[in-house]
């Protein structure tokens, strides 16, 4: 069985999962990794709106220092995925408008059933959804379920040793964030297979923890959390710390603030012009377009990246920091029916 066509909203990473890991083959191994590069891209996002709500641009301001963190951390996976791909021959498919994330919507493939993935600014409900993104199969601090990432990410690590002889090393990017977010978040080559079982290593644990601790093993800071309990402490306003007397680790200390931010409100299904009351003016409007077409830009540069001749990354990079500038132009303008919130970036595709 192969789940055939490349759907953001089918159901294909519950069908893959369903089947036994001895009848994969190469092509439901190629479609594995075409859907986590989706789900890698469909985190981005959310966490990138919320980064770029927040109102002091001060990387030391310990909320937005952990958010900017995890976004590094999710373009690094991003990046070791496509690189898994393109070893064994596969294509990475970024443009088509069937692959491209749908906000609201839940994530690609099926993971996380019931999740609405909704684009916002940053506060104590989407901090939670971020961490109900990044759940674990069995985290530390209480109990969760459902198809997680995590598990998806084993499937594929079970898998991928009965294909190593498919692993070329060709139509490979390589990029060092390394030297400035620590160890085990550079974008590196897939040569071998103990290149591809470390770097999901890597995906998996920077998300979820290990099943001892929920210190992120390969952090940009020290004793930075995994992801999920990085998002859980700005979601409960609470630190996470080990209760001696219970074994256990708890929310239960020091407050976690909240940083200024811009109210941006949720963005709506289509953009806002469908949003009664709130279509944009004309120039509102016209930073939504550039917004929409820089994003697309970059989704084009990165196909181009992995593609044949393995192309500069570069281009991409420099996209995703005019993206910021204008999402935090859009952030300043205040929505016509209820000027508590603004308006935030729409995330559309726009085809060539």
């Amino acid at each position: 069985m192969t789940t055939g066509i490349l759907d953001y909203e089918s159901d294909a990473i519950v069908q893959l999962m369903s089947m036994a890991e001895e009848d994969w083959t190469e092509q439901e191994l190629k479609d594995a990794l075409q859907r986590a590069i989706m789900l890698e891209l469909s985190t981005i996002p959310p966490y990138a709106t919320a980064l770029w709500s927040i109102a002091n641009p001060d990387n030391t301001q310990p909320v937005r220092h952990t958010i900017r963190e995890i976004v590094f951390d999710e373009m690094s996976h991003f990046g070791l995925v496509c690189n898994m791909l393109t070893t064994i021959g596969g294509t990475v498919v970024l443009t088509d408008p069937a692959t491209v994330p749908k906000y609201p919507g839940e994530l690609p493939g099926g993971v996380n059933p019931g999740l609405t993935v909704f684009l916002s600014g940053l506060t104590r409900d989407s901090a939670c959804l971020f961490a109900d993104i990044e759940k674990p199969e069995s985290p530390l601090a209480f109990a969760a379920d459902g198809n997680t990432i995590g598990a998806f990410y084993q499937r594929i690590a079970n898998v991928f040793p009965k294909f190593a002889h498919l692993i070329t090393g060709q139509q490979q990017v390589e990029f060092p964030l390394g030297s400035s977010h620590g160890a085990g978040n550079d974008i590196v080559a897939m040569n071998t297979i103990d290149d591809v079982l470390k770097a999901i290593n890597i995906i998996q644990t920077q998300g979820e923890g290990t099943t001892a601790s929920p210190v992120n093993p390969f952090p940009g800071s020290p004793g930075e959390l995994a992801h999920y309990y990085a998002f859980k402490e700005i979601a409960v306003g609470k630190k996470l710390i080990f209760d001696e007397q219970t074994g256990k680790y708890e929310f239960a200390g020091p407050d976690v603030p909240l940083p200024d931010t811009s109210p941006v409100g949720r963005v709506p299904a289509g953009g806002w012009a469908n949003s009664p009351g709130n279509e944009p003016d004309a120039t509102t409007a016209e930073l939504l377009r550039t917004f929409n077409q820089q994003y697309s830009g970059m989704l084009h540069a990165l196909e181009d990246a992995w593609g044949p001749g393995a192309a500069d990354i570069f281009p991409a990079i420099g996209l995703m920091g005019q993206m910021r500038g204008t999402a935090q132009q859009i952030n300043g303008v205040k929505l016509p029916l209820d000027p508590r919130f603004t308006y935030g970036p729409e995330w559309l595709f726009v085809p060539a």
